[in-house]
């Protein structure tokens, strides 16, 4: 622990840190490839905090991991790996808020699941290979397509037009039986007019966890036209995963005894495992095809148009032990022993949806005046159905694929937005930017969540058709005192409907409400030389944000539940310093306070001798409490070399106690940690080869043992089952733990 600090109060001494300086892309692009529909980013003059990721900086760290693991040195930014090795399904929180509450878009066009509102990275393995760059924005943002921006939206596009054929091949291995092999082609310029490009993906591992296996594949392809101020592209990518389960967490105990353990898929005969049901696995195919018109009429506009749709399908498969028959619609397993109402099966639960739509921006650059009128309208329907397709000793006749639960989700998701930037006097200028945004969600059917409350119990019966109406406004103001300084400050409404499994996992008689966001973000930047520094404060005031809680729904998803008020602030400070041409130094720290605002919780009431029987809830009045998964420290740290082809970094990141449940107690929490990875690689060309890199990165350098996520299970006990008694709180948490030091080398030749 002492070594943590030290090294925390190291980088803390340095301020903490800036984004990387912007670098050119690997290959010449051509001046009309840059089809942009940037009508969703932040510009220098824009009073928001932001960062961005070039193209070079994601190649030089792109081996094989997910795209949060590639944005962790971005300020506030911590992921999580379900498998522990930043493979499979991987996720990132914002200032301490969760997947579901941050927007992502590519190219302008929303990216996150209309219904969860999340994005699954394992859906487009490796797409950080045909990505240009990323702009990270904290804090409500600027107005942005697609589900509300809570935390921070990340806006990618994808990789512009080489004016010149390539070939590209790159390969990496290293633990876990990690590998990923990428082939990239482009024919540079054809007829002065066209273009075209591909990329073909492979990425397998084993996984830091037992059986949490990868095998992922995926692809990338863009043709463009170009010709006077027109230019029209078609881009399509998409992926299929196959990922074993790794969704449910491991005890404290098992943390220190058999850490890798993955209970998933477990088998069991008498309460004791047996074995394990080889195909608990996720299998999803996801397919995204963008059709992008970009017309430069004059100096002063510019409009941008996009047509996409994305098709998806997928199921994953689970060994359930002792299952109660009935909510299957099942009959009892009759046997000369007797009758009995459970038994272990296999269950098959499916998904289909289609996302389609169209975004447009129209955009004015004059002398004085930036201004953007945009926005755009998407319909979203998805199919959900469960089968079971087996039944351990069933006496009965099982039809094949037997359905037992079906529901259909469909969304509309309207919205238009105008924002502006208005040189006032000198380097003062203004920003307004105003949004309008409709959804009308409608779920109806069965879920597979058995209604206990109702008489008689059934499946939850789902029948939601709520539309949503927001206006979210945002102002502030931005000054370039001179070269040196800049201050800007801003304030912006932000608003966000439920999603599904707010809806699906809550309680069966009450409904989740929208909530409601009002930042308030101020900053100051200073250059020089080859220093730079800077520092965001931010103030998130909220009403009923939807909070994770600590619980998780049957598949591993954390839970979230409204509060009345809570708050969110902090100072991001950042920091660069270039020694020379070849070394530089980049800090990051977030100092924070989140807070929820007299929170009352509810925990299940379980009796202390038994076991057996579970009550309805208590109630909690825990006062003024830190919201969950919200560590009040982070510190990013970057060490960088670049000398004669030799490049090496040195990565770090410190992170905070997190707690698991809002009732902030430290049995209900993830330690503190601090984690290191050392990158090195070295450039050289041969004959008829473009460049040859060969590399290696260790990971956790150090070996620190850790874990990024979790969930609380907290409950209340009664003795003696009564509730006559004074009740304890119990705590079971579960941990997620990373994976110790391991290593990946990776090689690429371009052509």
């Amino acid at each position: 622990m002492k070594k943590t600090l030290l090294a925390v109060a190291t980088m803390m001494a340095t301020l903490g840190a800036a984004a990387q300086p912007a670098a050119t892309d690997t290959v010449p692009s051509v001046a009309l490839s840059e089809v942009e529909v940037l009508g969703t980013r932040a510009s220098a003059s824009t009073p928001v905090a932001f960062t961005n990721v070039s193209g070079k900086q994601l190649a030089a760290a792109n081996h094989g991991l997910d795209i949060p693991f590639l944005l962790t040195m971005t300020p506030s930014v911590i992921t999580t790996s379900d498998a522990g090795a930043g493979v499979g399904y991987t996720s990132m929180r914002v200032r301490g808020t969760d997947a579901t509450r941050i927007n992502i878009t590519v190219n302008d066009i929303p990216m996150n699941d209309a219904e969860s509102h999340s994005i699954y990275w394992v859906n487009t393995p490796d797409f950080a290979s045909s990505v240009r760059d990323i702009q990270v924005q904290r804090g409500a943002g600027t107005s942005t397509n697609g589900s509300g921006a809570f935390g921070a939206s990340v806006n990618m596009r994808t990789q512009s037009f080489s004016s010149d054929p390539y070939g590209e091949v790159s390969g990496s291995y290293g633990s876990f039986n990690t590998n990923r092999e990428t082939l990239r082609v482009g024919s540079g310029l054809l007829g002065d007019h066209w273009a075209v490009e591909a990329r073909l993906s492979h990425i397998g591992s084993d996984g830091y966890r037992d059986r949490a296996t990868s095998e992922l594949v995926s692809y990338f392809g863009q043709v463009g036209y170009f010709g006077g101020g027109t230019s029209l592209r078609f881009v399509t990518f998409g992926g299929k995963e196959d990922t074993y389960h790794a969704w449910d967490g491991i005890s404290r105990d098992e943390l220190n005894e058999t850490r890798t353990y993955n209970p998933n898929g477990e088998i069991k005969h008498d309460g004791k495992v047996t074995g394990f049901y080889k195909d608990q696995k996720d299998i999803y195919r996801q397919t995204h095809y963008q059709l992008i018109w970009n017309q430069t009429f004059n100096p002063l506009w510019k409009l941008n148009v996009a047509l996409h749709y994305t098709d998806g399908y997928g199921y994953y498969q689970e060994y359930k032990n002792a299952r109660t028959l009935k909510e299957y619609g099942l009959q009892p397993v009759v046997t000369a022993e007797g009758t009995s109402k459970k038994a272990s099966l296999v269950r098959k639960k499916c998904v289909k949806s289609g996302f389609g739509g169209g975004v447009f921006s129209l955009q004015y650059t004059g002398e004085r005046l930036n201004a953007t009128l945009g926005g755009g309208i998407n319909r979203y329907s998805n199919d959900h159905y469960g089968q079971v397709i087996w039944v351990e000793n069933y006496t009965s006749v099982l039809a094949p694929d037997h359905e037992y639960y079906r529901n259909n989700g469909r969304k509309t998701d309207l919205n238009v937005y105008a924002k502006g930037n208005y040189v006032i006097t000198g380097g003062l200028s203004a920003y307004a930017d105003l949004q309008y945004r409709h959804i009308g969600y409608r779920i109806t059917g069965n879920n597979d969540k058995w209604d206990w409350t109702a008489d008689p119990e059934h499946l939850q019966v789902l029948d939601i058709d709520e539309p949503f109406n927001f206006f979210n406004p945002k102002a502030g103001l931005n000054w370039q005192i001179n070269a040196k300084h800049r201050v800007y400050a801003s304030f912006a409404v932000a608003q966000k409907e439920p999603t599904r499994n707010n809806y699906t996992d809550g309680l069966f008689l009450k409904h989740p409400t929208s909530e409601k966001l009002y930042d308030w973000e101020a900053g100051y930047e200073f250059r020089c030389g080859n220093f730079a520094a800077g520092a965001n404060f931010y103030y998130m005031d909220y009403k009923d944000q939807l909070v994770l809680n600590g619980k998780i729904n049957e598949i591993g998803e954390l839970m979230a539940e409204n509060v009345p008020k809570s708050y969110r602030m902090g100072v991001e400070l950042t920091a660069g310093y270039r020694f020379t041409d070849w070394l530089r130094w980049d800090v990051n720290t977030t100092l924070s306070r989140n807070r929820i605002k007299d929170y009352v919780g509810y925990v299940s009431d379980y009796d202390a001798d038994s076991w057996d029987d579970m009550w309805t809830q208590t109630e909690i009045h825990a006062g003024n409490t830190t919201i969950a998964f919200s560590p009040s420290v982070t510190v990013g740290s970057l060490i960088a070399v670049d000398y004669k082809g030799f490049a090496a970094s040195f990565q770090s990141q410190y992170v905070s106690r997190q707690y698991l449940d809002n009732f902030e107690r430290k049995e209900d929490s993830l330690d503190p940690y601090f984690v290191n990875n050392l990158d090195l690689a070295y450039t050289f060309k041969l004959p008829h080869i473009r460049s040859i890199t060969v590399g290696a990165t260790i990971y956790n350098l150090f070996n620190a043992k850790y874990e990024t996520n979790g969930y609380s299970q907290t409950c209340a006990l009664y003795p003696g089952g009564s509730k006559d008694n004074a009740y304890s709180l119990y705590s079971d948490p579960r941990f997620y733990p990373m994976a110790g030091i391991n290593a990946l080398g990776n090689v690429t030749f371009r052509f």
